[in-house]
This record gives structure tokens, C-alpha cells and sequence, in this order.
């Protein structure tokens, strides 16, 4: 195709002779049918083939879409009509009748209807749905060449060799066939005395008008699609142009130029155009009103024999001898440029308008450019000139021209330029407030022209120059085909060059500090100095381009808004129903140009690039503000914040557990990956996760994969590494019960069991090795004893020589009870951003743990439990019994700040570290580390009402000591002291504050759990030291953030409880032997009472499971039905263990058959009440009562000014200002 002025070609495909084009009424698809026998479907924007439709046999010459539905129709040489589904892709039936070749097959608009025109010189009509022939419409006399329907009027035009031009009348057909209706009289008789019918007396479709004019066969005809009118091509190589009326239809106007048959015609959707196509290889546009050529595009070897129309966009194909081509006729880029807040654009009707971004107005007409150029060309660019407010305009029309006009300061209608000042030209450009450059590309000059047109100045630009734009002032940027160039006005020289090849168009940033190179399919980002900061490359064609005021680029391509960051990140912003042109971006409004030259604005969410932008300039604030504000989720961004390294951002998009537990394991976030393991429970998970803790020196979280996996082996092996005696003895008792004699040995080799190993020789018949063992561990008796089991004697053997026997070392300090960090697992600054850590990070770098360990199952579902007498149950441990499940990841202080006192920062001469503690900090703890003792007794007696400070000696000293370290110097003199700091970062002498042994933290995950395990294991004294161990730790402690002195709080109340549950049932237990109790009615009745209060306070379901479990026994066996059968509803509604709710049911059901009471006891099952934790009595809601500032334990008022009995400390009912633990 000849490179002729407005002929724009889209996409181009090579095959064997195309007959057939059809255009999909949405999707960017066009059917071709081929002379070879097969159909294409191509997608033309993608320039793919999506499919090939291979069941005819020979040439199908016709083809087309349905509007609505997913289906299309052929026709070919096989006589055949086949409709295809475009869900399946296969052909779903096929319409036989036809007597001949099939030429054209065509949907009506709206009724099932298919048309087809024949050889067989008939027109049919057929249902599509019913799968029938509803007419055949006999009267041409040669090929019947073309056939459609009306596009809006029940009317069939068909076009036949033998040189007429058909219309027929189908509305007989449509009455017939459409759904009953009410009828009115008239139109019966109409009906009944139709006025034509032909031949054979046929009424459902009558010829109308018979259009004679053609000297030769009629190839194509086709009517306009609003206006009366009805255009034809012949092989007379004419395009005649026909008006019908409702009586009558004459020939209006011929249009001559081809010089071969004319093979197709058709009139432009939306403009007063005729298009042709011929067998001369040429595509003609008509003037509609002035049958004038307009156009002429010719192929240098392929004739064409159809061409087709986009029933919405201004798109056309044509089909020629080697396959088909989609064209546009015009550029549909309205012509505009952006200055400040206003856009200056020229519209269809070649009117200059103006566009105000902030008001949101259109101004009215400024100028009409109706003379500029050819009516059928629109004007090309636009630009702008604020100082002296005139535009620069330039069309392709008769090779190239520009316009310099002045716009008027008010828009008053459609008026033309006054003075305007033309030149020839292809690209005209400002380039300062009185010059501009104008390209000939013909002659290859740049001229550099006043405002009166006058030329200042010329040069030869580089070879090949295509297009100038604006380069910055007194610069350019001169376009090639295969680079960019800088080029300096007033040195006359390029300053830069860039290889880029194909660009199109540029565009500046707000700034001007960077540009945007557009070529067809990609985007190159440059400074003002051409120096290529991103590229990025797109299938589908760019169209526009604008820049945020953040530095993001949004481009359009033909179906979608995207961004790209100056990085090249790049992501979709919003998909468009059609092609728009970007020109401002701002906040969440993309202002743009349609192709109808009307402003829109859209509507877009810029969070996704917002929050890339965020990332990327490290602006935690932002992304911060993003993620709690918006629901920024999807693949896209997870996989986005992974690749570029920041998985623990990703987490908190994600909720699938598989991507949470990848990212977590990514991130070292052990907490969620044990969490998202617990979920998934797959071995694949626990592996990975094992490996993982195990970098991290997390043996605790090792322990429970393990055991999850059934790792004997390993388990066995981490027990001795981390000198946990206990678990390891556990280890080969397992192994003995499971008959693993490999484990068993090597169990007992790790725990240096001589006896074990010689047994176990023993019990699998290796007499020798047991023999070996006894005797190199000189144990002479067991050698006897196997002697004599095998009848033989010392002196019958010959023995080796034995070494001295080897005991595995005894762990010196219990390592196993705290991690051994060997991987830094630091939280990123956004992590702790995101938890409201920023301000007074803590020291510790570490994920942070569950800070109690409250509300967390200890096994309680699972856990076997027995009775014993009058006993608590002693359940087991279950595997999540350790506390493994915690996920907790404790590390001890090992990366603490040592900070030399004498140092001059260390807060001025005459103070030392440890008073500038007591001096920063309104916290007890951190006077106690600087050595105020009594200041802090001070505090804590003003905070909670401490009076009794002697329970608290241990832990003063605790926090003391651990805050300082001694190094020793000469003999002589005192050792260096170092002072330990919980926040080294800090550098400002005001805020330094002291390290704190055993935090809330720790606590929570082991004082806690050992306080949890004494329950379980019936230790109830060690159960009632531990408790108030925590609460002794926790009165003399600090945390870091409001968040966890709730944590604190909810500690403090669990210790509460369970030291007064411990306390109630060792008080019990102290009655006496249960044979003195029940010889005493007055001590069974406290008895009784004292289990049943056991049941009260608010401890965790498992262990309140264990506590109604003794009361509910002890009720029975006192024959106290009815408080037995209270206690076994309870057990049975919290549900758990299955041994406890198996007794509860059996006690339940024996209980139901007498329930009352022998012994009469004070405790009303259906009342509220709290215990006083000193006389272990009711305290009835509604009552008066005391408690405990520090630990909330309730008293009766007589107990008012003694000391607490749970945390030892305080004075019972003084009131202080509450425990401050975070400053």
C-alpha cells in the first residue's frame, strides 16, 4: 500500500486469498474466510491468530459476527451454511439448500434470521434457532453476487450478474414469523388483500424495486445506515450511488475511476464518505455529496475482492489476493497541548476549544479552522504560546502546511482566524516566546521563524529526520527513525543522542526534568539531557501519555490506563471501554481527549503506585498510611514486594496461609510461619519450618516439627545438644515402647545409661556385647549374672583390650529453657512502624513474641488425666504441653550496648550512669538498677501501696546485678564497670535507661508455662512460688508500649487467679488425711466447700477441667449427688480431654438418679460470687469487699490494712495511682 496522506495501516496477515472479512462488534476480532477452504480469527490489535475453522470443503466466501450472540456464520463452494460457536469453537450445526456456491451469509440486527445469496440465483432466509428455511426469494436470473438486510427496516438489497440491484419488502416475513400480537382490522384486511405477491404467489418477501443502471454484473451492494441510500460496484468498474423512496428508487450519481471491476463498496459508518475496492489493487474514498475522489490507496501486486466496516470504530479491512488488512482512514489523535491548568485542543469540526482543568469547563468555540488544509484531513498538532497566546497548527494535507494564529481572549462562536501566517512544513514547534521551528522533511531543513513567519535562521538536521519536539528552552529534540537528538538552537549543534528506535511522540514532566519517548510499542524514559533512565515494552499499541505530580508516568495503550515508576516498575491503573489520550493527571482524575475530541475526566485509585513510589523513596509514612487506608491486595503487589526484598511488608496483604507461611519463613517471622504450619499441618511445611528455627537457633519451635513429624532420631539428638535430661529419659522410654532398639541404644548412649544398654543386649540374645559393656564400665556382679546365663566361664573368653569407658558431659546451666539465636531475625523499620514501635524502639531487634501466654491452649484437648485419690489428676504431657506452640522466639540478650560510664556522653562529671536512671525515669525498675533502693520503695508504695518489701530482696538484686558488667583491670585497681542500656541507640544523656532481666516477654512464655506445667503435674507449693514469682517480676518491671502493659495487666490477673485456686486447694489438703476429714462432719463440710470454691477463680478451661474433676469425685464420695451433678454439667459444657468428660458422664448419670446432698455446704451453684483470698469464704455480689491495688485479689472489709496474701506486698484496700510500667 502506497504510504499516501491519512491511510493508517493497524494490522496486515499473509495467507492464500481472503473472500470474506467480518468485524466483532466488541472485541478487537476479525474473521477472515479464505479462498483454501479455511476461516482465521484474528485478534488485530494483538496481531495474533487466535483460531482456524477447518470443516469446509473449498473456498468460503462468506462470513459474519452475530451482534449479540457468541456465534458466527460461513458460507462457501460445498453449497453449505455452517454457524460456529465462538464459546466451543466448533460448528454447531449446518443449513443445507442451496443448490450452488454460497456468496455471502449475513445476521439480521435483531431477528434469528441468516440472509444468503447464491449461485442458484436465490436469496434464502434462515432461522438460526429453530434450524429451518423460512423463505426462498426467486427473481434474479444469473449469480445472486451479495445480500443484506436494512440495518433498521425489514428490507433485503441484493446485488446479481445479471445487472440489477434488488430490494426487497421482508415485512410480510417479520409478521408471519414474529410472536402473535393483538391485530387491528385494518391490517387484517392489508394483510389478507396484500397488494403484491409474486410469481407463485408468495407474500413473505416481494420485490420492491428492481434498480437497473449497471452495464455489467453486479459484484457488492450495500445500504447506508441511516440515510435512504444504497451504493453498488459492477464489473463495469462503476460505483453507483441510489436514493429509494417508499414508492419509488432512482440512480443518483455514478462515481468513475477504477479501471478493473469493482469488487466491493460499502459507506463510512460515520461520515459522508463512499469506500470502494477493486480488482485495479486500489481502496477509493468518495465524497458522498460531491462523488469526488477523495483518496486513492493502491497495493503494488494484490487485488481485492471485499472490503468491510467496524460497525462502532473507525476501523476497515479489506481482504486482496495474499490474506487481509485493517486500516484506518484518518488519525483519530485530536491535535492538543497543555499549558498550566488549561488544554487547547482542536475537535472533529476543526474548531479550536479550551478546556479548564480546575472548574472542570469547556469553553465555548475560539476559532474554526474549516480552510486549514483538506476538509477530509484533520490538523495533526497543536502548539501552544502563552505569551503571546496564539496557537501553531499543522495538517498533512497537500504534503504538509502549518498555521500561526493568535487565539482570542473570549470565546464568541465559530469564527474564523483573522490574520493567520502559513508555510509549508510537516512538524512546526515554539520553542521560546517569540520563535518557532518549523521541519520540511521533503528538503530535510529545520527553520527557526519569528512570530511574523520570518525565517531567523535554518540548518540540516541529522539524515532521516522524521518530527521536531519541544527540547527544553532554545532547545529541540529532532526525531530519526532509529535515535533522538538534543539539539541547542542557538549553538547550532546536538548536544545529546539517544538510540531509540520509532519514536512517535514525547512528553515532558511537570518539572521538565524528565521525558517520555512513545514509540509503537514502547515507553523510554529520559532526563533533559537524554540520559535513559527506564524502558518498558508493551504487545498492545501506545496511544498517550501524562505525568503524575509524584514522577509517575501514566500511559494509555488501546485497552488500559498503566503507570510506570522512573525504575521501570510498571502495573495496570484501570482498563478502558475505548481508546482515550492522556493529558494531566491529577490526584485520582486522569483527564484525557476521546477520539471525539471530547474532554473526559476518569476516575483511577493510585494506590498501588503510590505505594510503589512509597517503597521505593524508602517513605514508610506513606506506605504506612497506604496500608491501613486501602485494600491494596493481590498477586501482583505480593509478588512485587518479594521480588524487590521486603516479605514482611507482603504479609500483610496476604491471607492465603500457603503465601503467608512462604513469606514468612522469607522474612523470618516465626510467629505466622508456626501459625499459618498449624493450619496447613502438611510434613512438607514442618520440614521447611524446622529448618528454618533451626537457623534462627529456635530449638523450642525445632522440637515441636520434630514431634509433628515423628522425628525420633533428631529429637533425640536436639535434647542432648541442648542438655534437656528430662526429655531425652522421656525419648528412650518411647523408644522402648515402640521396640526401636537402634533408638533405644543410642538414647541411652546419649544419657550415659550403663544398665539400659546392658539390658537391652540382654533382651535381643548379644551376651558378648552386654558382657563388653558390664565389664568396661566394672560392674563385676552384672558380669557374673551373664556368665552364668550363658554357662560359661571368665577364663573361656578372650578379650580385647578396654579403654576407660566415656560419660557424655552434664549440662553446668540448663541451656534448653531459652533459644540460642544464631540468625539475626531483626524486624525491618516497617515492621515496627507498623506496630506503633518507632518512637523508643525496644533493643531487642527480634520479632516480638507473644507477650503472655494467656488464652493459648495448653493441651488441654488432648490431655490423658487419671485419678488418684482425693487427688488432683496428673495428666501427661501432651506434645504441645512444652509450650513448643508458642512461637515464641526468646533470645537472650546478647547484642546489649555496652556503654562506658567515664565516657564524656555519660551525662557531666560529677553524676555516673546509674543516676542518670533514677533521674530519667518515673519507673521503680529503673531506679532498683541504679541502686535507689528506697526511691523505689517509694514509688511502688505511692503506685500500688507496697508496705512489705522483704518478698521483693530477690528480684531488687536480680535487676541491680544484671545491669552492669565488671571487667577486671590491674590487680590493684577496682574493676571497670560497664553499664548495661536497654536503648544503646540512644544518644542523648536524658533518655539512657537500664537493661531489664526476665521481661514481660520471658515471663510470659517460660515462668508462666512452668507455672501452667506445676498445675498440670499436681506440684501445687512450686505452682504457688512461681505464681508469685511473676507477680514479684512483673511489680518490678518495665515495656515497652501501652499495648503491653495491657499484656502486663491480663499477666498479673492470670497469677492472681491461679495462686489463689493453688492456695484454696492446698488449704484443703491441709485439713488433714481424708480419713480425719470424714470422721469430722465440721471439717468434710469445709472440705467439701474448699474443692467446690477450687472450681471458682477464672484459670485456663484445661486446668479448671482438672479442678472441677477433684471436686466432682470428692462430692460423690461424700454422697453430695447434687453438687457432684453441677460439677459434671460444668465438665461436660467446657467440653476437652476425653477421660475427664467420659467420668463426667458416668458421674452424671449416676447422679440424676438421687441428686442430693448429705452433707449441706455454703455454695449456691447459681449465684456469683468472688473468693476472699485470705479466708477462702464467698464474697456475694452485692457485698462490700477490699482488694489489692497491684493484683485485684478480693477480701472481706475486716481484712482492710493487712497484707495481701497473693502477692505478699501490698496493703489490702489502699488505693494508689496504679502501677506504671511504660513511660
Amino acid at each position: 500500500m502506497q504510504a499516501s496522506s491519512g491511510m493508517l495501516t493497524k494490522f496486515e496477515s499473509k495467507s492464500s486469498r481472503a473472500k470474506g472479512i467480518a468485524f466483532h462488534p466488541k472485541r478487537p476480532w476479525i474473521l477472515v474466510s479464505l479462498h483454501s477452504s479455511t476461516i482465521q480469527l484474528w485478534d488485530y490489535r494483538m496481531g495474533t491468530l487466535i483460531d482456524r475453522f477447518e470443516e469446509h470443503d473449498g473456498p468460503v466466501r462468506g462470513v459474519d459476527f452475530h451482534k449479540t450472540q457468541p456465534l458466527f456464520v460461513s458460507g462457501g463452494d460445498d453449497y453449505k451454511i455452517k454457524v460456529w460457536s465462538l464459546q466451543t469453537r466448533r460448528c454447531l450445526f449446518t443449513l443445507n439448500g442451496h443448490l450452488d456456491y454460497i456468496r455471502t451469509v449475513f445476521f439480521h440486527h435483531e431477528l434469528p434470521w441468516i440472509v444468503s445469496a447464491s449461485d442458484d440465483q436465490t436469496i434464502r432466509i434462515w432461522n438460526w434457532q429453530n434450524r429451518s428455511l423460512l423463505c426462498t426469494m426467486t427473481g434474479h436470473n444469473h449469480y445472486v453476487m451479495c445480500a443484506q438486510f436494512h440495518p433498521k427496516e425489514d428490507l433485503i438489497v441484493s446485488a446479481s450478474l445479471d445487472q440489477t440491484v434488488r430490494v426487497w419488502d421482508i415485512s410480510g416475513l417479520r409478521k408471519k414469523h414474529s410472536a402473535p400480537t393483538s391485530m387491528s382490522f385494518e391490517d387484517q384486511v392489508a394483510r389478507a388483500n396484500a397488494n403484491q405477491t409474486d410469481m407463485f404467489g408468495n407474500t413473505d418477501a416481494v420485490v420492491k424495486f428492481v434498480l437497473e443502471g449497471h452495464d455489467r454484473g453486479v459484484n457488492w451492494v450495500a445500504f447506508h445506515p441511516t440515510m435512504p441510500l444504497i451504493v453498488s460496484a459492477g464489473d463495469d468498474r462503476l460505483i453507483k450511488l441510489w436514493r429509494m423512496s417508499e414508492t419509488k428508487a432512482w440512480e443518483v450519481d455514478t462515481c468513475r475511476g477504477h479501471f478493473q471491476n469493482a469488487s466491493g463498496c460499502l459507506f463510512h459508518p460515520h461520515q459522508d464518505l463512499i469506500l470502494s475496492a477493486g480488482e485495479d489493487k486500489t481502496i477509493r474514498v468518495w465524497d458522498l455529496n460531491k462523488r469526488t475522489v477523495v483518496n486513492t490507496f493502491k497495493r503494488e501486486n494484490d487485488r481485492i475482492w471485499v472490503i468491510a466496516a467496524h460497525p462502532e470504530i473507525n476501523l476497515f479491512a479489506a481482504g486482496h489476493d495474499n490474506g487481509v488488512m485493517v486500516f484506518k482512514l484518518e488519525r483519530e489523535r485530536p491535535a492538543s497541548a497543555v499549558y498550566q491548568n488549561n488544554i487547547f485542543y482542536i475537535t472533529k469540526e476543526k474548531h479550536v476549544k479550551m478546556y479548564d482543568f480546575q472548574k472542570n469547563v469547556e469553553s465555548p468555540t475560539l476559532l474554526s479552522l474549516k480552510k486549514l488544509g483538506s476538509p477530509w484531513v484533520p490538523p495533526r498538532t497543536l502548539s501552544y504560546n502563552p505569551a503571546e497566546r496564539s496557537i501553531l497548527v499543522t495538517s498533512p494535507a497537500d504534503g504538509g502546511s502549518y498555521e500561526l494564529i493568535t487565539l482570542p481572549r473570549d470565546g464568541s462562536g465559530a469564527i474564523e482566524p483573522t490574520e493567520s501566517k502559513r508555510g509549508q512544513g510537516n512538524s512546526a514547534v515554539f520553542v521560546a516566546r517569540n520563535r518557532f521551528a518549523v521541519l520540511n522533511t521533503a528538503t530535510q531543513t529545520v527553520d527557526i521563524k519569528d512570530l511574523t513567519n520570518n525565517t531567523t535562521r535554518s540548518f540540516k538536521p541529522p539524515v532521516g529526520t522524521t518530527d521536531i519536539y519541544f527540547g527544553g528552552t532554545g532547545n529541540l529534540l529532532i526525531i530519526t527513525p532509529t535515535a533522538v537528538h538534543l539539539y541547542d538552537i542557538q549553538q547550532r549543534k546536538s548536544t545529546a543522542e539517544l538510540a531509540v528506535t520509532g519514536v512517535k511522540y514525547v512528553v515532558w514532566s511537570n518539572d521538565g526534568l524528565y521525558a517520555a519517548l512513545l514509540s509503537k510499542h514502547n515507553v523510554t524514559i529520559v532526563t533533559k539531557t537524554l540520559e535513559q533512565v527506564s524502558t518498558l515494552h508493551e504487545t498492545i499499541r501506545l496511544k498517550s501519555a501524562a505525568w503524575d505530580d509524584a514522577g509517575v508516568l501514566l500511559y494509555s495503550t488501546l485497552n488500559h490506563v498503566k503507570y510506570t515508576l522512573l525504575n521501570g516498575d510498571n502495573g495496570i491503573v484501570c482498563t478502558l471501554d475505548q481508546t482515550v489520550y492522556l493529558t494531566r493527571v491529577k490526584g485520582r482524575n486522569v483527564y484525557c481527549l476521546d477520539r471525539a475530541a471530547k474532554p473526559k475526566i476518569l476516575q483511577i485509585d493510585p494506590t498501588e503506585y503510590r505505594f510503589k513510589l512509597a517503597l521505593v523513596k524508602r517513605n514508610y509514612e506513606e506506605m504506612l498510611h497506604i496500608i491501613q487506608n486501602s485494600s491494596l491486595v493481590g498477586q501482583s503487589i505480593i509478588a512485587y514486594l518479594q521480588k524487590k526484598g521486603y516479605p514482611e511488608i507482603a504479609l500483610q496483604f496476604v491471607q492465603d496461609p500457603t503465601t503467608r507461611f512462604e513469606l514468612a519463613i522469607e522474612c523470618g517471622n516465626l510467629e505466622v510461619a508456626v501459625e499459618m504450619a498449624k493450619q496447613l499441618d502438611k510434613p512438607k511445611l514442618w520440614t521447611r519450618l524446622s529448618q528454618e528455627a533451626l537457623a534462627h537457633g529456635n530449638h523450642q519451635i525445632v522440637e515441636m516439627c520434630y514431634q509433628k513429624l515423628k522425628h525420633f532420631d533428631k529429637l533425640s539428638f536436639l535434647y542432648l545438644t541442648t542438655g534437656d535430661h528430662d526429655k531425652l529419659s522421656r525419648m528412650a522410654k518411647i523408644a522402648e515402647h515402640r521396640g526401636d532398639f537402634t533408638s533405644r541404644f543410642q538414647n541411652a548412649l546419649y544419657l550415659g545409661e550403663v544398665q539400659d544398654r546392658i539390658q537391652m543386649f540382654k533382651e535381643i540374645d548379644l551376651y558378648p556385647l552386654a558382657y563388653m559393656t558390664a565389664k568396661s564400665h566394672g560392674l563385676e556382679d552384672e558380669c557374673q549374672e551373664i556368665l552364668e546365663a550363658t554357662g560359661l566361664t571368665e577364663d573361656q573368653l578372650s578379650m580385647p583390650t578396654l579403654g576407660e569407658p566415656l560419660t557424655p558431659p552434664k549440662p553446668v546451666v540448663p541451656t534448653y529453657k531459652a533459644n540460642w539465636p544464631t540468625k539475626a531475625a531483626s524486624q525491618s523499620f516497617f515492621e515496627k512502624a507498623l506496630l506503633g514501635e518507632v518512637e523508643g524502639l525496644s533493643l531487642e531487634d527480634q520479632p516480638s513474641a507473644a507477650p503472655n501466654g494467656l488464652g493459648l491452649e495448653e493441651g488441654g484437648a488432648d490431655e490423658p488425666a487419671t485419678k488418684k485419690a482425693g487427688a488432683l489428676a496428673e495428666g501427661d504431657e501432651d506434645e504441645d504441653a512444652a509450650g513448643w506452640d508458642m512461637g515464641d522466639d526468646i533470645v537472650p540478650e546478647v547484642e546489649e550496648g555496652f556503654v562506658n560510664v567515664e565516657s564524656a556522653d555519660a551525662g557531666g562529671a560529677a553524676s555516673s550512669e546509674a543516676d542518670l536512671w533514677s533521674r530519667n525515669s518515673p519507673l521503680a525498675v529503673d531506679h532498683v538498677a541504679g541502686g535507689s533502693f528506697e526511691s523505689a520503695m517509694q514509688l511502688l508504695n505511692r503506685q500500688v501501696g507496697a508496705v512489705n518489701f522483704a518478698p521483693l530482696k530477690p528480684r531488687f538484686l536480680e535487676v541491680y546485678q544484671a545491669s552492669k558488667t565488671y571487667l577486671p583491670a590491674a590487680a590493684s585497681l577496682d574493676p571497670l564497670v560497664n553499664y548495661v542500656r536497654r536503648n544503646p541507640e540512644e544518644t542523648d544523656p536524658r533518655k539512657v535507661l537500664p537493661i531489664i532481666p526476665r521481661d514481660l516477654e520471658y515471663l510470659a512464655s517460660n515462668d508462666l508455662q512452668r507455672g501452667y506445667d506445676a498445675m498440670r503435674a499436681n506440684k501445687l507449693e512450686d505452682g504457688v512460688k512461681i505464681f508469685k514469682g511473676i507477680l514479684h517480676s512483673v511489680l518490678v518491671n518495665a515495656v515497652g508500649s501501652d499495648g503491653e502493659v495491657a499484656e502486663a495487666k491480663k499477666l498479673i490477673a492470670s497469677a492472681c487467679e491461679y495462686s489463689v485456686a493453688m492456695s484454696i486447694e492446698l488449704a484443703r489438703r491441709q485439713l488433714g488425711s481424708p480419713d480425719q476429714v470424714n470422721s469430722d462432719p465440721s471439717l468434710q463440710k469445709r472440705s467439701l466447700e474448699l474443692s467446690a470454691y477450687f472450681t471458682i477463680p477464672k484459670i485456663e478451661v484445661p486446668h479448671r477441667q482438672l479442678a472441677l474433676l477433684n471436686a466432682m469425685n470428692l462430692a460423690v464420695r461424700s454422697k453430695n449427688y447434687s453438687s457432684a451433678l453441677s460439677f459434671a454439667n460444668r465438665i461436660l459444657a467446657n467440653g476437652g480431654a476425653t477421660k475427664i468428660t467420659e467420668s463426667a458422664k458416668r458421674t452424671k448419670a449416676q447422679c440424676e438418679r438421687n441428686p442430693h446432698d448429705a452433707v449441706e455446704i455454703e455454695f449456691d451453684q447459681f449465684a456469683e460470687f468472688e473468693i476472699c483470698a485470705a479466708s477462702f469464704t464467698p464474697i456475694y455480689s452485692g457485698t462490700p469487699y477490699e482488694e489489692c491495688a497491684f493484683d485485684g485479689a478480693k477480701y472481706h472489709t475486716k481484712y482492710k490494712g493487712t497484707v495481701c496474701t497473693v502477692c505478699e506486698v501490698c496493703e489490702v484496700g489502699k488505693h494508689g495511682s496504679g502501677l506504671k510500667l511504660f513511660a
